[in-house]
């Protein structure tokens, strides 16, 4: 069995069921996904991500760096993958500024 075929570990589901929570046209980050879940990982919850099976219907492209970056995508940090996670980021209605980071106003924190 590949990676790509072994189910999700517990810790994944939860992961994939907290990004059911982030709304269309908002974005979180890996590390208020980590605090949401009491994990103290946002490194873990990105290596989750990478293996999200269910995308894009669970929206692991609605997770950004801290510094509202694009952060990565598909194991990618650049290049098309990047531009595609930004097309759907822009079509949900996430608003970016001049320099390309995420408005904070589009921010999820899972405390609201």
């Amino acid at each position: 069995m590949t990676p790509e075929e072994r189910p999700p570990t517990e810790f994944e589901k939860k992961v994939y069921d907290a990004l059911a929570l982030i709304p269309g046209g908002r974005v979180t980050t890996y590390g208020h996904i980590a605090r949401y879940l009491s994990c103290g990982s946002p490194q873990a919850i990105g290596q989750a991500l990478r293996r999200n099976p269910y995308a894009p219907e669970t929206p692991c492209h609605r997770v950004v760096s801290a510094d509202l970056t694009i952060g990565g995508f598909f194991g990618a940090t650049k290049g098309s993958p990047i531009d595609r996670k930004r097309r759907l980021l822009e079509r949900e209605g996430v608003s970016f500024r001049e320099n390309g980071t995420i408005h904070p106003d589009c921010c999820y924190r899972f405390d609201e």
